[in-house]
């Protein structure tokens, strides 16, 4: 699934702009791939995915890691044998910001690819 958000690029984010609110953190979620969700309080979203052996757990690992770092704009990661829960959050700001969306949907496109 390739979206518009996918194809943009993190921007900087040392604080001093306001989190996404619970509405604005919906309509972006609404871009992404069905398997993201958004926490109760609306400062994070969250997917697991699955494989199935662990070396493809592991080379989904490093092709996020590989997103991260290039977007400058890094998971919270949990991993096992066969799964990976990557949970986004904006630390500067206490929430979610588009780059939490961004992030995301350059996951969801390697998904697809």
């Amino acid at each position: 699934m390739t979206t518009e958000l996918s194809q943009k690029t993190c921007k900087p984010c040392e604080g001093g702009v306001d989190a996404l609110d619970r509405a604005a953190a919906e309509r972006m979620l609404g871009e992404l791939a069905g398997n993201w969700t958004l926490a109760d309080d609306a400062k994070s979203i969250r997917a697991e995915f699955r494989f199935a052996e662990f070396y493809r757990t592991m080379a989904f690992i490093n092709a996020v890691a590989w997103v991260a770092n290039q977007q400058d704009h890094h998971p919270d990661i949990a991993f096992g044998y066969n799964y990976a829960n990557v949970t986004f959050t904006t630390h500067a700001i206490g929430g979610l910001s588009e780059n939490d969306f961004i992030c995301a949907a350059r996951i969801d496109a390697l998904m697809a690819g």
